[in-house]
């Protein structure tokens, strides 16, 4: 990356002067030499060697420009812009359902994607299987090479590690203790990140959905085990093991029913739990079966009190509801009204509104990150990786 960045003088002024130059020309906008100078503070030779360096990576291009100054006299003013086409990063969810990958250039503009419906009883191999054949079939769409990567997120239930571990993962099968980054980073001869699910949605819905312009988020991935991902000040709150979030596992703490109970209509365990079995119980909830009712009612209490025990130790301004249960008639409602209820400042509460891609579309920021720290931030590049 460094070498792309300054063409292969890697000092530490010149990467510092090539990420200002960038930062400057990073809107996409062509601008002047001269407004370059003046953007970045930097003398005219300085820029002059920058951009020479930067065209010769394809990062910036000179461009022609039908306005001249108004037409002054004089050498004529030379344009450049920032090459967004230059690469493209993916963001991928491995979900328990389907596959998805999205992919976009350096600008984060969106130029391909697909989702393919997988068997949730897929084990860990056939699984990857297909995430590798969406991502050939995605870029071979977009007329994109891989060589052309820059960064990869990958997104994933279960608790992740730093280094993209799966620490425990129970929505599919064999899916806990697998080095889903080291089997991934395989495929790509690009950095390859890997994060939970429900933190990528928070960063999707704070970078373009419910959440814009909010600094303290907390977005919840309700389905029957619901999970969270929270910002705090903006920025995701990982914990000390990547376990933040994690609020399904309250009902281990002995105070509730497991949620197979939650939801039985038949005073006997759902049996199997699936997504299939609760949408059977929430039709016959809207239908007016009262047993129904009761059921879903109870399941509504379970999140209601999950997210307050969430909103209780962060105070965040606003929750943003996800996952499948995000469909419950008057959600929204029962969320409010409880959160008032039990918290000492009820925070908003909004339907996530990224639907489906939410997750790939957090993956996809978390990969332009990657990629805007090496090309945008002027100080050395970090020594972790992410």
């Amino acid at each position: 990356m460094a070498d792309r960045l300054t063409g292969g003088d890697s000092s530490l002024l010149r990467r510092i002067n090539a990420a200002v130059t960038l930062r400057a020309l990073r809107d996409g906008q062509s601008v002047t030499l001269t407004q370059l100078v003046g953007d970045t503070g930097l003398s005219r030779p300085t820029v002059e060697g920058v951009i020479e360096g930067l065209v010769e990576s394809g990062l910036v291009a000179e461009v022609e420009h039908g306005q001249d100054g108004g037409g002054r006299r004089g050498r004529p003013a030379r344009w450049f812009r920032f090459r967004a086409e230059a690469g493209h990063v993916l963001g991928v969810e491995v979900g328990v359902h389907d596959v998805r990958v999205v992919l976009a250039d350096l600008a984060g503009e969106v130029v391909g994607g697909h989702a393919k419906p997988v068997d949730e009883t897929l084990d860990p191999e056939e699984r990857l299987g297909v995430v590798r054949t969406t991502v050939a079939e995605v870029l071979r769409k977009a007329g994109v090479s891989r060589d052309s990567l820059w960064a990869v997120a990958v997104g994933t239930p279960g608790i992740v590690d730093a280094e993209g571990t799966v620490r425990l993962g129970t929505a599919m099968p064999g899916w806990t203790g697998l080095d889903l980054g080291a089997r991934l980073r395989r495929s790509f001869r690009c950095p390859v990140v890997i994060e939970n699910d429900a933190n990528l949605a928070a960063i999707a819905e704070h970078w373009k959905g419910a959440a814009v312009g909010k600094g303290d988020v907390v977005f919840v991935m309700a389905g029957l085990s619901p999970g969270a991902g929270s910002l705090i000040n903006g920025r995701l709150h990982r914990g000390y093991g990547g376990a933040a979030g994690e609020i399904g596992a309250l009902h281990l703490l002995g105070q509730e029913a497991t949620p197979e109970r939650l939801l039985s209509t038949t005073g006997k365990p759902l049996d199997p739990l699936d997504e299939a079995a609760v949408a059977r119980v929430l039709r016959l909830a809207r239908e007016g079966d009262e047993v129904a009712r009761v059921a879903t009612d109870r399941f509504l209490r379970r999140l209601v009190h999950d997210v307050a025990a969430l909103v209780l130790a962060l105070d965040p301004q606003l929750v943003v509801v996800g996952g499948w249960a995000a469909g419950l008639d008057g959600v929204l409602e029962p969320l409010r009204e409880q959160l008032a209820l039990y918290c000492l400042r009820a925070p908003e509460v909004a339907l996530a509104a990224l639907g489906t891609e939410v997750v790939a579309m957090g993956a996809l920021r978390v990969a332009l990150d990657h990629v805007e720290e090496q090309l945008f931030t002027v100080d050395p590049p970090s020594a972790t990786g992410r």
